[in-house]
């Protein structure tokens, strides 16, 4: 489907900035470029407002972008999205690409500013085997967020701009969505966690939050606003916390805690484009969206935006009776159709976006170069051999073995015949001679030869790897280091912990 197109205006880059925010970009049309955080030039729409909306009696700050689209006779989405820490709320706007998306689809995007020092109040928590920041000699000088949440400010504000945007729009209430980056993303948590029934979605990325704040010493859930449509970015290089054991562990908490609520199940859809790496997983009651980012650092890529709306909340909306209702989305949320990821000494292999379990498990081999090198070795390059039986079933080839499996003639669907035998570099090709990467080998009476060889050279199949992971496809992918870990623990049979039932209180 062709979308309506937008402005996309250029801008002056200042590339030699190091600022956080810089404050010149304010109301200006500098851009500054860093991976994972890029700018858009300010957005001449964005308005600023100022005033007492809680009953605190506290000023408060926001922006708001009404798209030139707007028709006030017309039921219109709302976003709220919220900036990260020491950030503002002009800020998180051109550091994303909501207007964009706005503009181009007719809804309206609330940025609010945090009350105090440019912090939300949100409760910090523990990590699992990492110390917790420290609210009053960390970065971040504010009051940490209570158990009672309608005692925080932020929490109040946020509900009170929703209500006020109710007023004075026409807002369609059961397409009201939240998204946060970094700090930003922990107060969409929390938010998320006590008023899920407010919102139709909501969205975050970067900073997941604190384990113990969604489980108790029981493991069970603790959540107070029930299921709703969810959406998590986590940029490969987040390093929050430093520990990658534990910020896989983490990751792996915040995902499992949605799921259980939205009674999704444990196998998703996996769908690797680019480097956006997807798990795209149906519930009962909401869905949940998991996006791991190859290469990215803390915070939100431009797109991330565009990514959020146009592959889940497009398609969301929240009914009376606060059921989650789906529409076709702007983007299909479905798996990769032609790929596979195998995992060497593993015999279940991901396919179809189904597990399935092969005949002889890969093996990780070295090409070495070792003659006239008086005795010396060295590695001329790492492959993941897999079983013929198993490239003959994803690319529609048959399979004919000889000599009690250490030969092989396998003829493709577009008629070429390969010869492979058992020690041998060479693959003959309809009676040409090729090398491979590397030899085949003979293992639990199957022939394995290189599947990064056999996906480039024969089908033009992209192949990455990642901590022992390959996954290749028939376009292009880079296997991130969280979808690596996702897709380990499905084919060593643990998608969701054994408890994953009792869960709920």
């Amino acid at each position: 489907m062709n979308r309506p197109l937008f402005p996309l205006l250029p801008g002056t880059p200042d590339d030699d900035n190091r600022d956080y925010l810089p404050e010149r970009i304010y109301h200006s049309d500098i851009v500054v470029n860093e991976n994972g955080n890029n700018s858009q030039p300010w957005p001449e729409r964005l308005l600023e407002f100022h005033g007492i909306v809680t009953e605190d009696g506290e000023e408060d700050t926001w922006f708001v972008y009404v798209p030139s689209t707007y028709d006030p006779a017309r039921k219109t989405p709302l976003v709220v999205s919220l900036h990260g820490g020491l950030m503002t709320g002009w800020g998180q706007c051109i550091y994303t690409s909501w207007t964009m998306m706005a503009e181009r689809d007719g809804f309206i995007v609330l940025f609010p500013n945090a009350h105090a020092d440019r912090v939300w109040c949100v409760q910090w928590g523990k990590w699992d085997t990492v110390e917790s920041p420290n609210p009053e000699n960390g970065d971040f000088a504010c009051t940490v967020a209570g158990e009672d949440i309608t005692q925080n400010h932020d929490a109040n504000m946020i509900i009170a701009l929703i209500e006020k945007m109710k007023r004075e729009y026409n807002i369609d209430e059961g397409r009201i969505f939240m998204q946060g980056m970094s700090m930003g993303n922990l107060m969409t948590a929390m938010f998320a966690r006590n008023y899920a029934y407010m919102l139709a979605g909501a969205a975050g990325s970067a900073c997941a939050t604190f384990p113990n704040l969604l489980y108790d010493e029981n493991g069970k859930i603790k959540n107070k606003g029930g299921h709703t449509t969810i959406w998590q970015s986590r940029p490969e290089n987040n390093d929050i916390p430093n520990d990658i054991p534990e910020q896989k562990n983490v990751n792996r908490k915040n995902r499992l805690y949605w799921m259980r609520i939205n009674e999704c199940d444990p196998i998703p859809e996996i769908s690797i484009i680019g480097e956006n790496n997807f798990a795209f997983y149906r519930g009962k009651k909401a869905d949940l969206v998991y996006l791991d980012i190859k290469n990215r650092d803390h915070g939100q890529t431009l797109d991330d935006a565009s990514l959020v709306w146009d592959y889940l909340f497009s398609g969301v909306r929240r009914e009376s009776d606060g059921t989650i209702a789906y529409s076709e989305p702007a983007c299909p949320r479905t798996g990769d159709a032609a790929a596979f990821a195998v995992i060497p000494g593993n015999r279940n292999v991901w396919s179809v976006n189904k597990m399935h379990e092969i005949k002889a498990a890969p093996v990780r081999w070295k090409k070495l170069k070792y003659h006239g090198l008086n005795g010396g070795i060295k590695v001329r390059g790492e492959y993941t051999c897999v079983p013929l039986s198993f490239l003959a079933e994803v690319f529609g080839a048959s399979c004919e073995s000889r000599e009690d499996g250490a030969a092989c003639i396998m003829t493709l669907n577009d008629g070429r015949v390969l010869q492979f035998a058992r020690g041998s570099i060479a693959c003959v090709i309809d009676g040409h001679v090729r090398s491979m990467y590397c030899e085949a080998l003979h293992r639990e009476g199957e022939l394995l030869i290189s599947a990064e060889w056999f996906c480039r050279y024969l089908f033009g199949w992209t192949v990455s790897e990642c901590d022992g992971v390959l996954y290749a496809a028939d376009h292009f992918n880079c296997l991130s280091m969280y979808m690596a870990d996702l897709i380990r623990d499905i084919l060593e049979g643990h998608p969701v912990p054994d408890h994953y039932d009792e869960m709920l209180p």
